[in-house]
């Protein structure tokens, strides 16, 4: 698995299966599924998920918290194709 410090950007996006993990700096996102089947894809599905849950984890423990995160801050902007 490559490199993914959770939290940390904008950008990465990690694929587990058809599992996909989006990197925001104030939520990681879990969209898709992936099967962990008892083979050797399965194994390395379990070892990626339980690597990255792990790290979310050491840094959600890491950080102060608020009670809940704010939504964010949704603006409408004019269609540049209209």
């Amino acid at each position: 698995m490559r490199k993914f410090v959770p939290f940390a950007n904008e950008a990465d996006v990690l694929n587990v299966g058809k599992l996909m993990v989006e990197n925001r700096v104030d939520r990681v996102t879990l969209s898709g599924d992936v099967d962990l089947t008892m083979d050797q894809v399965g194994l390395a599905h379990a070892r990626a998920l339980h690597q990255l849950l792990g790290a979310v984890l050491a840094t959600l423990e890491q950080a102060e918290l608020p009670a809940t995160l704010a939504p964010p801050v949704v603006s409408t902007v004019a269609n540049p194709f209209d």
